[in-house]
């Protein structure tokens, strides 16, 4: 470092703001202690660092499944999130959302020095009072109803399934039929408990929903048996939503003058389903950064926060939904 400073004409402290990622050094000195840096092949010791300053600028993510779209982007938001802040990530899979599985994998990622930890579980595991988070290590969850003991971050599914469902009741459809996600799923519940709500505040019958698994597959294989007499179908997700789509394309049945389709996430590949589809959109990149922001938050006040934090969902209406037949 000091040689770095007589190099670049400045201070060791200088030298440091720089190799730390402190922005009160102005752009010309910046550039000139990077130009040192890079002449004399320095690299910052993070090793050393994190003996300084009690920090490892890294942050582990527990989850139990990598399939989903949702659980993807969410990583991926708190990965950009995470980078954006100046830390890198150590993801731990666990097979089994058990308090078991949970305590290894705190284990390990307290052993590969994380200063806090993102934990997306699908599952109602955190939300039943025998799963335990060890105490002293920051922690954010994420797609859970674990508010009242810890710092959530969720997307606001009641409203998003609120939005899809009243959007087909307003369309004049007399009900809205739901191809659900699995019932272990704390956001399948969520959605599949508002949908419910919203008919049964309209007046509207409630037909029993069919449970898939948040695959195409699940939706294709649903679709193929749907009841020709449902002419407004609200997906729990916009991958069910594809397969449902072309089980009814391949029935004969016209989207949307026959059944009209509603999905969730508003993945990328939504606006080019034929039709473009109709869904709830999730801010995914909104849901990672306010995760980090949080956790960062536990990290530096070395106090862990309680309470749950929802990002607003809104209905991206295409042509998938219509009203019914005369």
């Amino acid at each position: 470092m000091a040689e770095v400073a007589q190099l670049a004409g400045v201070s060791s402290q200088t030298v440091s703001r720089v190799a730390n990622g402190l922005t009160n050094v102005d752009t010309a000195t910046r550039d000139r202690v990077l130009a040192a840096m890079e002449e004399l092949g320095y690299r910052p010791n993070s090793a050393a660092r994190a003996l300084k300053t009690g920090r490892f600028q890294s942050i582990g993510v527990i989850m139990t499944t990598l399939s989903t779209y949702g659980n993807m982007r969410t990583l991926d938001a708190i990965a950009t999130a995470s980078a954006q802040a100046g830390y890198s990530i150590t993801l731990m899979p666990i097979s089994v959302p058990t308090q078991g599985e949970m305590a290894v994998a705190f284990t390990r990622l307290s052993e590969q020095a994380v200063d806090g930890i993102a934990i997306i579980i699908e599952a109602h595991t955190l939300d039943n009072s025998d799963i335990i988070l060890p105490p002293g290590l920051p922690a954010v969850i994420l797609d859970s109803d674990a508010g009242d003991r810890y710092t959530v971050v969720d997307a606001d599914q009641a409203e998003g399934a609120r939005l899809a469902t009243q959007h087909l009741l307003d369309l004049g459809h007399e009900t809205v039929f739901h191809l659900a996600g699995p019932e272990s799923s704390f956001s399948a519940s969520h959605r599949t408990d508002s949908w419910r709500a919203t008919l049964l505040a309209a007046g509207a019958p409630v037909l029993p929903p069919v449970v898939g698994d948040w695959t195409v597959e699940s939706g294709y294989r649903l679709g193929l048996e749907l009841d020709p007499a449902i002419t407004a179908v609200f997906a729990a997700n916009d991958q069910m939503a594809l397969g449902l789509m072309r089980a009814l394309h391949e029935r004969g049945l016209s989207i949307p003058e026959d059944v009209s389709v509603v999905g969730f996430d508003d993945m990328a590949e939504a606006q080019a389903f034929w039709p473009p589809l109709t869904t709830v959109h999730q801010d995914f990149a909104e849901i990672g950064r306010r995760s980090i922001q949080m956790l960062l938050h536990e990290i530096e006040d070395s106090t862990r926060g309680v309470g749950t934090t929802i990002v607003p969902t809104s209905l991206v209406v295409r042509e998938s939904t219509a009203p019914p037949r005369a």
